[in-house]
């Protein structure tokens, strides 16, 4: 099976929101760069953020643990 992607930290650290997908499985990563965090936010399906309803929403550190607690939450929730 493959990985999720996910962008390095100095993506994060540089205000830059990532959206991704695997599967059904859809997210947005926004940075919170004043607090140090990233906003998770997962939904399933086929539509886009604008249109679908979030089932979940988590902050991770900015850290490196907090980027592998994040990758570990998005694979928990594929479908």
């Amino acid at each position: 099976m493959d990985k999720i992607f996910l962008p390095t930290l100095h993506s994060f650290e540089n205000n830059n929101i990532f959206t991704g997908s695997f599967g059904l499985l859809r997210f947005k990563l926004t940075p919170n760069v004043g607090e140090s965090l990233i906003i998770a936010e997962v939904w399933h399906g086929i539509l886009c953020y604008e249109k679908s309803e979030i089932e979940e929403k988590q902050e991770f550190p900015m850290t490196a643990e907090g980027r592998e607690a994040l990758l570990q939450f998005l694979s928990s929730k594929i479908v």
